[in-house]
């Protein structure tokens, strides 16, 4: 049987979040925003994965600090610890024994097809690499068994991914349906659903470039710099040659497309209005998306400045609560799989 320690009529959603970076306001208001409002329908668990950043980053002190520095992001943009529980994925070493006994039920084919590893074999073959392997580690092939173990050992119910990201629940579902069939009658794993956002709902801002906001485009705007630097990449946002008293269409200009994600709807109608009609020009509204942007960003950003200052343990201890909650779970399900493939 299935173990099921929340309260009854609560399900419970995970999210995991990847320390490579600074977060930028595309992460801000595709991610955060939503993953935030989970809490109101969910029993909402996060964790900052870290061991999976590890197929990649070959930095120790920069993953360190973009550890805390996205943690201290969520923290500061709405995260509560009160409601939700927040930890750190390298403190649950239950998570790591369970990827062994997962990895064992889980067949080399399935992995094969995982689309970070075929996108790898591609790269290698566009550039005329003979080994379509090179560059490939362990890490990166194993990483849909891992994330797999994230989900399962905290007995999720929903996983919020975007459509490029649904392959890794329907992993998980596939990983849990292996174990179950084999080991069912000592545990069963519940098996999850993805929580894939409506498109006509789902926000994706565009970068400096137009292109959508990514730090593999080296165009995102980072959400905690100074507010001289926001309002420097502000300026540097792409926008066409129409003069300023001649009419604009808003909805293709970058700088209005990010601008209405963070002014009131009022507003917002206004600035449409002034732009279709002509009078505003692409200098002004990089001016009044500036001062809208600062003024959501400038609480949060003391928030962040206040919980990444030296000395400061209070982001410590928000992960260290969370790690021993998410501990008592991932046991509890570690110490039934034990027992259920005969290991304990």
């Amino acid at each position: 049987m299935a173990m099921d320690s929340s309260p009854a009529h609560t399900k419970v959603s995970l999210t995991g979040i990847k320390p490579t970076g600074y977060v930028h306001l595309g992460n801000y208001v595709g991610a955060i925003r939503p993953a935030l409002a989970l809490a109101e329908k969910y029993e909402s668990w996060y964790f900052m994965a870290d061991y999976h950043s590890l197929t990649s980053m070959r930095d120790a002190q920069a993953l360190r600090h973009y550890t805390r520095s996205v943690a201290a992001t969520w923290l500061a943009c709405g995260l509560d610890p009160e409601r939700t529980v927040f930890y750190r994925q390298s403190d649950v070493p239950e998570i790591f024994e369970l990827q062994w006994v997962m990895s064992c039920v889980t067949g080399k084919g399935l992995m094969n097809r995982a689309h970070a590893y075929k996108a790898a074999r591609d790269r290698n073959r566009e550039n005329g690499v003979e080994d379509l392997d090179a560059g490939v580690n362990m890490g990166l092939y194993n990483y849909p068994v891992l994330m797999a173990v994230d989900i399962l050992a905290m007995e999720t119910d929903v996983v919020p991914v975007g459509r490029d990201q649904l392959q890794h629940v329907e992993y998980t579902a596939d990983i849990a349906g292996s174990f179950n069939h084999l080991f069912g009658e000592g545990y069963t794993f519940k098996i999850p659903l993805p929580m894939v956002p409506d498109e006509s709902t789902a926000h994706t801002l565009p970068g400096l470039d137009g292109r959508k906001m990514s730090k593999s485009y080296n165009n995102t705007i980072p959400m905690f710099g100074t507010e001289k630097e926001l309002e420097k990449l502000i300026k540097r946002i792409k926008t066409d040659s129409v003069p300023v008293e001649e009419p604009k269409d808003p909805d293709s200009a970058h700088v209005f497309q990010i601008y209405q994600h963070f002014a009131s709807p009022a507003e917002v109608a206004e600035v449409r209005a002034r732009l279709e009609k002509g009078g505003m020009g692409w200098g002004e509204a990089k001016k009044v998306l500036f001062d809208a942007v600062n003024a959501e960003l400038s609480p949060l950003r003391a928030r962040y400045n206040e919980l990444m200052t030296p000395g400061n343990t209070e982001l410590d201890e928000v992960l260290a609560t969370g790690a021993v909650k998410a501990r008592k779970r991932a046991g509890a399900v570690l110490s039934a799989v034990r027992r259920a493939v005969g290991v304990a």
